[in-house]
């Protein structure tokens, strides 16, 4: 049992039993996110996963499908935090998953840097907003807006905690994927897997996946572009089997 405060409701994640709280009016998460989850490369048995802008702990909730490691999701804004508390505790999931509300600019001292095996970012993809954008709703500005954050310090932040040869995975907009791996390599991540998305076959990519490695050897490999649509409106067969986790 939940206690939904007003204008929440419970949605299921593609392919499991896992339910999340959104609400349109703060943050619902979308396909980037549980694709991202999807993405990375993660430890099966053991190992620490760090999401970070975790809003409402969807991709936490995602790797436990995958991966027995201890998960931290680091978000800024108080709503979001206990969103995804409340949503751990709904899903039998708080020895797994701890919920921390911080800037990842001001980690707290009991999240140590160099520790984590994986850390994951969905961050916000806009670089600016409009006053009247962040005054009709705040709380989804800062999750699309880079407010409290840029691109730049999602890498630099995901470097300094992330183990050496540990794996640093994004998802973002293609036309940020020059920035992207500029800052990792300028941070000592080297990408090495990449991966398109694509609304329908005939339009082009509308979100990147990458992944690199802390310290890693130069090579990247692009793996088959993922479309999400086929020309009857309906899931393509390749990417259900991704997003559903088949």
């Amino acid at each position: 049992m939940v206690n939904l405060q007003e204008g929440e409701r419970l949605d299921f994640i593609a392919g499991t039993p896992l339910k999340v709280i959104q609400s349109s009016q703060v943050f619902s998460f979308s396909i980037d996110a549980v694709l991202l989850g999807r993405f990375v490369s993660v430890p099966i048995q053991k190992g620490k996963i760090l999401d970070l802008c975790t809003g409402n702990g969807v991709i936490p909730l995602v790797l436990t499908g995958r991966s027995k490691a201890d998960i931290v999701g680091v978000e800024i804004q108080p709503r979001l935090v206990d969103m995804a508390k409340r949503t751990v505790t709904l899903n039998d999931s708080a020895n797994e998953i701890n919920i921390v509300e911080a800037d990842i600019n001001d980690m707290p001292d009991n999240i140590q840097k160099s520790s984590f095996d994986v850390v994951t970012c969905n961050p916000p993809y806009f670089q600016t907003v409009t006053d009247e954008e962040k005054n009709k709703n705040e709380h989804l500005a800062i999750a699309r807006h880079e407010i409290y954050l840029i691109l730049e310090d999602v890498v630099r932040v995901s470097s300094q905690y992330v183990k050496q040869k540990g794996k640093v995975a994004i998802v973002h907009r293609p036309e940020r994927l020059t920035d992207i791996m500029t800052y990792m390599r300028m941070h000592r991540i080297e990408p090495k897997r990449i991966q398109f998305v694509h609304p329908i076959e005939e339009k082009d990519a509308n979100m990147v996946l990458v992944e690199g490695i802390k310290d890693g050897k130069p090579g990247v490999v692009c793996l088959r572009p993922l479309v999400v649509y086929n020309d009857k409106g309906e899931y393509t067969k390749a990417f259900r089997e991704v997003y559903e986790g088949k």
